[in-house]
């Protein structure tokens, strides 16, 4: 039977003999756990910005705008104009059960908002209290606008976080009026900031909403720019949209086949490019990290065949006592995994001090339109890169070993006596 406590203890003896090889090894190999660790910190942080920076648009957000028809139908002609009509969306929330929420949106391209003596051009939006949840709205102050505030054409206003910080300067804006258009409006809401890059016209945090209803001092309200809605679940995303095109068609007199008669985009389609980005990313620097703890490997290689050849002798001498192949098979082996758990161990709470030290690394939070670090790239350890990492480790550890004990194994006693 082969004693593993003594063959440890001798593996750490033999270690601290050739102590200042054995240290540059434990050295090479921390290094490569920590570059590993901190480059897929890196990629998680990259991923989770760049998912957030995407889904801050909306909740499986699907918008629809006016089109031309592109096929005959009842015979009406093609290359009619299908506008959209504020009965559409009521006719929508009450024939179609797959849609979970659904509101209007009248927008201007852009308008001069006032407060006190500052002046400046922002865009306005009239919505319905849904657009809350549809456009994943959260409130920095204040509340949002509520189905009172629309029916009643309340001219209460809430501001994106941009508009709030150029108008107010970090004075509450909850409560304050402003003038919209030459229409005074009373703030009742700030948004939170987005880091947000994934739109259909300006950035959230550029805009002044208001309630639908209140848009008529503006301008035409029967007809809005779009209708955003969302479906009760992702999954039932197609069906929903294909209900939907059959409500507008029976509407609008219109082929439910025609695609183009209402233009219909589900933002979902362009997760996979978000997907593939992340995971490109991801996969480069996962191959970049353990292609450096294989360097680290090479060098663990080189310092046991180093240790074969400078204890052949003694090996000689292991064999013609009668010491088994696998005593000495061991023995190396042994000192290799010593090697790479002390490399571990350090290379692990290197990654992990360098990791906590950067901690956020500007990403979209310095862009012009994100506030308060909204955006940034937050680092941060995982328990796969740690197990992942390890994992690497222990392969290129028992790769590395392996080589130089078989080769001590199966070394000649004779010969190994007469090596000089």
């Amino acid at each position: 039977m082969v004693n593993w406590r003594q063959m440890l203890r001798e593996s750490a003896a033999s270690l601290n003999h050739y102590r200042r090889r054995s240290l540059v090894t434990i050295i090479s190999l921390a290094w490569g756990v920590a570059s590993f660790i901190i480059l897929m910190s890196y990629g998680d942080g990259f991923k989770k910005t760049l998912v957030d920076g995407f889904e801050a648009v909306g909740q499986d957000l699907i918008i629809m705008s006016q089109g031309q028809t592109s096929l005959q139908a009842g015979g009406m002609r093609a290359g009619r104009r299908i506008l959209l009509d504020l009965e559409d969306v009521e006719a929508i929330r009450e024939a179609v059960p797959l849609v979970r929420a659904i509101s209007p949106e009248r927008m201007t391209g852009s308008i001069q908002v006032i407060r006190g003596t500052r002046e400046k051009e922002f865009g306005l939006r009239g919505v319905w209290p849904e657009y809350q949840f549809i456009r994943n709205i959260h409130m920095a102050e204040g509340r949002w606008i509520s189905a009172d505030d629309n029916r009643q054409r309340n001219r209460v206003a809430v501001l994106g976080a941009m508009v709030a910080r150029q108008l107010f300067s970090g004075i509450p804006p909850v409560g304050e009026e402003i003038t919209v258009g030459g229409m005074r409006f009373t703030v009742i809401g700030v948004m939170d900031s987005k880091a947000q890059f994934a739109n259909y016209n300006r950035q959230d945090n550029e805009c002044v909403f208001v309630p639908y209803n209140a848009m008529a001092l503006f301008g035409d309200i029967r007809h809005p720019n779009f209708i955003v809605w969302t479906p009760v679940a992702g999954t039932l995303r197609e069906d929903a949209i294909r209900m939907v095109r059959a409500t507008l068609a029976s509407l609008h007199r219109f082929n439910p086949r025609d695609e183009k008669a209402v233009f219909i985009l589900a933002f979902s389609q362009f997760r996979h490019i978000i997907d593939g980005m992340t995971l490109a990313v991801k996969v480069l620097l996962g191959l970049v990290g353990a292609l450096t703890l294989g360097i680290g490997g090479v060098g663990l290689a080189n310092i046991m065949l180093t240790s074969v050849i400078d204890r052949t002798r003694e090996i000689g001498v292991l064999k013609a006592l009668g010491g088994p192949r696998r005593a000495i098979l061991g023995q190396f082996l042994a000192e290799a995994l010593l090697i790479v758990a002390a490399g571990g161990v350090i290379g692990i709470a290197a990654g992990a001090a360098v990791v906590n030290y950067i901690g956020v690394m500007p990403m979209f939070g310095s862009m012009p339109n994100s506030l308060d670090g909204k955006g940034d790239l937050v680092m941060g350890i995982s328990a796969a890169s740690i197990l992942i990492s390890s994992g690497v480790l222990i392969a290129v550890g028992l790769i590395a070993g392996m080589i130089p004990a078989v080769r001590a194994a199966r070394l000649d006693p004779i010969e190994a006596l007469r090596y000089e």
